[in-house]
This record gives structure tokens, sequence and C-alpha cells, in this order.
């Protein structure tokens, strides 16, 4: 065992015994005051159960391989996550010298919430990474990376129904209020497809900023929101006639020499206030939705904070930091990280319990 792995053991074992967890978690308490949190660690292969009322990690579920994105069911009862047999690379990695794909690996795990433990894995595409659940929870919409297509999955028959081709690298996945499109990020054409969600067939390309990586739309349906990770920007999109009608420029209150690297999106309960996590720019960026600027950063949110969700009430943040292998938890108002919990390995995404 290498020097760093034997590290990362001594993490997580010191964690296990501060928060009372054994190899295969703990129990909730019998009394909680706010929903739990659920974190997908991709180096590790888990989802993390924290309560953030006490930030303690209260159990680790065993998923698969490199899980990433979450979705719970319309009733809160599963929790969906996306898992993938592709070997792990990064910006500037030569996919050539990665071992092969274990695509036996690859599907959304499906979580039961209350027994935690994985009930099963359904079919997915390969190399499954974000997804979104479509308003009548029938449909799982999961963009497959190396074969530029979008999947759709029949939740009832755990089966694909059907694939739509969409750009490059697709990655954000985005189903509109009304059910009847889906937004797909194309990082590689450096544009967003919209898809029609019954018969999968094209409906626009629209050009964004460089690298575009998710995409929150209004619950009207009239706006939607995508972050460029090269650019810097959030291009602002007619979610209607299918154009870009404007771009936002980031900033850091606390500049990093790599400057604001646009990841996650969620947008406020009102649709007043976006929030977009920064990457490698370690912070929250908080853009008014109604002047199209950016009103004020959180930084310190983490190194590297990628997903991010919003409690019920708007009033606290969540973000999953990878490379400070920990999740914090923001105060809106007063812009403070008020904690930070240590999950370990590499957090990719995270969600709110119902």
């Amino acid at each position: 065992m290498s020097t760093t792995s034997r590290a990362f053991g001594s993490t997580l074992a010191a964690l296990a015994l501060a928060t009372g967890c054994g190899a295969r978690g703990c129990d909730a308490p019998p009394a909680r005051s706010s929903p739990l949190l659920y974190a997908s660690d991709e180096q590790n292969g888990v989802v993390v159960v924290v309560d953030p009322a006490s930030a303690r990690v209260l159990a680790r579920i065993a998923v698969g391989k490199r899980p990433r994105g979450l979705q719970l069911s319309r009733d809160g009862k599963l929790l969906y996550v996306a898992l993938s047999g592709s070997p792990r690379g990064g910006p500037g990695v030569d996919e050539a010298t990665l071992p092969p794909p274990d695509r036996s690996a690859d599907g959304i795990g499906v979580v039961d919430v209350d027994k935690r433990v994985l009930v099963r894995t359904i079919e997915s595409g390969p190399d499954p990474e974000t997804f979104d659940l479509s308003p009548d929870g029938t449909t799982l919409f999961v963009s497959n990376e190396d074969t530029a297509e979008l999947s759709a999955v029949d939740l009832a028959a755990g089966t694909v129904r059907g694939h739509a081709r969409v750009g490059k690298e697709p990655e954000g996945v985005t189903a509109a209020p009304d059910g009847k499109r889906v937004f797909v990020t194309n990082e590689a054409d450096n544009d967003v497809a919209v898809i029609n969600a019954q018969t999968l067939a094209p409906i626009a390309r629209i050009p964004t900023g460089s690298r575009p990586r998710a995409v929150a739309i209004t619950r009207d349906g009239r706006a939607a929101f995508v972050t460029n990770e090269a650019a810097g920007t959030v291009s602002v999109l007619d979610a209607t006639t299918y154009e870009r009608v404007g771009e936002i420029a980031l900033h850091l209150d606390s500049p990093m020499p790599v400057g604001p690297r646009p990841m996650g999106a969620a947008l406020s309960p009102d649709d007043k206030t976006l929030y977009v996590t920064t990457g490698r720019g370690g912070s929250v960026a908080i853009i008014d939705v109604a002047t199209r600027r950016q009103v004020r950063s959180i930084d310190g949110a983490g190194d590297r904070p990628w997903g991010l969700a919003l409690s019920a009430d708007g009033t606290r943040l969540y973000t999953a930091n990878g490379s400070s292998h920990d999740l914090s938890i923001i105060n809106v108002a007063t812009g403070n990280v008020d904690k930070r919990v240590l999950l370990g390995g590499l957090p990719w995404g995270v969600v709110v319990g119902r």
C-alpha cells in the first residue's frame, strides 16, 4: 500500500471513530431537525449520508464504481446514482495511457434511502456522469460522454428506451419543467443540444461559452443558464426561441490564480438568484437573475467545489469539494461557510433529502 493510500485510510478510520461510524456506516440519530444530505464519493464508490444539523457523517453506502451524478425520486424514497466503469482522467490526461473501461460497471444505481442499501443497478448507456429526472418521475435522461449520446431510461422497466445523438462530450442534463424538452451541454462542441423528451428527436443547438458544464432552467421554462468552465462565464439562453441572449462574466472577491471555473448551478426557490460553483476558483458565485450580474462571491467554500444543492427554504447552500475531500454548509444570508464536513475520497455531487 502506498503512503497516500495509508494516509487516506487513516483519515477515514479517524472519521469513523469521531462519528461513531464503523466500516459499514452507522445508524441515524432518533430524530433530526432537517433533511439529510447525500454526497457521491467518486474515489471510494460510496454515497455518504450527512446530517447537516450536526455536521455528522451517518453512513457510507457502497454503490459501485465512480459514483457522480445524484437525483432523488419524486417521493424521496429512492436515490439514483450515476456509476461508471470508465477510468478517471482529468484535464490534459492522455486517454491512451489509461486502462480500458469496465463497461459492466456502467449503470444507474438505485438506493433505498430508508434502508441505506443499493437495491439494484439499471441500464444507462456507457459512462453515465450526470442525468435528470423527468417531471413525471418516470424517465431518467442520461449523458453518455463516450458515445456522444443522451439515453432515455424507463425507470419502471429498468432499461434504455432510446438514444439521441447530441454533441461531443455531453455532460450536463436538465429536463425543462414542461417535460417536453431536455437540454444537454456538449463540452467539446461549446453548445447545448435541445432534444424532444418523447421522441428524442433533435430540436436545436445553441452556442455557449467554452466548455459548458451544467444547465439551470427557471421554473417558468423561459430562461436557461449554462456554466462555461473554460470561459469563466455563464451563458443566458432563451429557452423558448433557443437563442443565446447574454453572457455573465464571473469574478472572485478573493482572486485565485486560475480564476473562476464555473461548474455546478442551482436556482433559488423563487428563481431570483443563481448559485454557481467555481471549481478550482474555490468559491460560489451569486448572480442576480433580474439584472444578470454577479453580485457577490462566497470565497473559501472548499477546494474545487463542484456539485451543489440548496435547502428547500433556500437558506442553506451545500457544496461537494473534491480536492479538500469535504462538504461545505453555507449560510446564504450571511455568506459564511458555517461548517465543513470531512467526507474523504473525492466528493462530486450532493442532493438534499426530503
